[in-house]
């Protein structure tokens, strides 16, 4: 089969590695995948991933924006060149853009729900989903039906998979080495790896990190992520007085060097459709702390797998972390089981095989 993914941009994300993870295993099950987009700073990964990638100047959030629309002929042009079977949209731009390539060249499309997609009229009166919508999470389904009532027939739920062999198990010595690397002296390490946003959490996280000093003195908050929110967030960092014990770094799309750094992994999230980055961190054996929404709490049996707490809640937080922090060996073991669970449950193989029948159900269907 021949499929073409449509995304806005390329860039280090929960999209891309998400398109990236799916190629990659749709290519190792023998089908032929591309991939258009504006470009970004992942494109290389596509060719050590055997997926072709064709820049598109298509990078913007306006489904109205004249550019999207320009691009329609090119496009066309591709999916006969290369016999399209089905195109699979991922961002909302993108849905758009292919329901309309799909009336001009009757290939199919299907369209994959990574979040919450804000309920304003356009969205509702100009759908877009496709013939069928992938949903990352319970949450994601539910979002869904209830605020733009898309029929339960059309969604599919298929939560995102972890290519578990990227993430061995952190250990000590893994720990030192990484930490050596960025300077960093024994001391308690809490880490989040996310898009600076506000749904994100973090201002509840810097707060949190206020209380958590007072039981941890020389704790140290490293943040990793890029967004609108950057700003605001270091000026909170430096009217909490925290400039020694919060770190800012840059997003990074290789996120299994930089987890052995940390000695647990928080996402105090206000929205989450899944919650990719907890996962991966689970996944390394990390405990991870995140918020009661979405898809997170299919990811952790709160006190078995990790620990939840109530979204905005900064003492509740604090509390959880500073539990992790003074009782490593139940922390450790909080995230070993974490591991074991993701290998099970979140599998790029039980991935691919539900798309790929996604994919057979609206091959050739319009």
């Amino acid at each position: 089969m021949r499929i073409l993914f449509l995304t806005t941009h390329f860039n280090t994300g929960g999209i891309t590695r998400y398109i990236l993870t799916l190629g990659k295993g749709l290519v190792d099950h023998g089908h032929q995948v591309s991939v258009v987009s504006s470009g970004g700073d992942c494109v290389e990964q596509c060719r050590d991933v055997g997926i072709s990638h064709h820049t598109f100047n298509i990078r913007t959030k306006s489904e109205l924006n004249p550019k999207v629309y320009l691009a329609l002929g090119r496009l066309r042009q591709l999916i006969k060149k290369e016999n399209i079977d089905v195109i699979h949209a991922n961002t909302r731009v993108t849905q758009v853009m292919a329901a309309c390539v799909s009336r001009l060249t009757r290939v199919p499309y299907v369209s994959t729900g990574h979040g919450y997609f804000r309920p304003h009229f356009f969205r509702r009166s100009i759908p877009c989903w496709g013939k069928r919508v992938i949903a990352i999470s319970s949450a994601v389904v539910k979002h869904l039906e209830d605020d733009f009532g898309v029929p339960a027939n059309r969604i599919t739920l298929v939560p995102t998979g972890v290519e578990f062999d990227r993430f061995a198990l952190v250990t000590q010595q893994m720990r030192e080495q990484a930490r050596q690397v960025l300077g960093i002296s024994k001391r308690p390490v809490i880490g989040i790896i996310a898009r600076l946003s506000e749904e994100k959490g973090h201002d509840t996280l810097i707060k949190a990190q206020q209380k958590i000093l007072k039981q941890f003195p020389d704790a140290l908050l490293i943040i990793i992520g890029e967004g609108r929110c950057e700003k605001r967030l270091k000026q909170l960092v430096r009217d909490l007085n925290l400039d020694g014990a919060v770190q800012f770094y840059p997003l990074v799309n290789q996120t299994a060097k930089f987890l052995p750094v940390f000695d647990v992994f928080v996402l105090p999230s206000i929205k989450e459709g899944l919650g990719l980055s907890a996962m991966e961190a689970q996944a390394a054996g990390l405990p991870v702390i995140a918020s009661r929404v979405g898809g997170l709490v299919n990811l952790i049996e709160d006190g078995k797998t990790g620990l939840l707490v109530e979204p905005g809640n900064e003492e509740q937080l604090a509390q959880a972390i500073s539990f992790c922090l003074g009782h490593p060996l139940e922390a450790n073991a909080m995230g070993l089981r974490a591991r074991e669970f993701v290998q099970k449950n979140f599998s790029v193989q039980q991935m691919v095989e539900k798309v790929v029948k996604v994919y057979e159900e609206v091959d050739g269907k319009l």
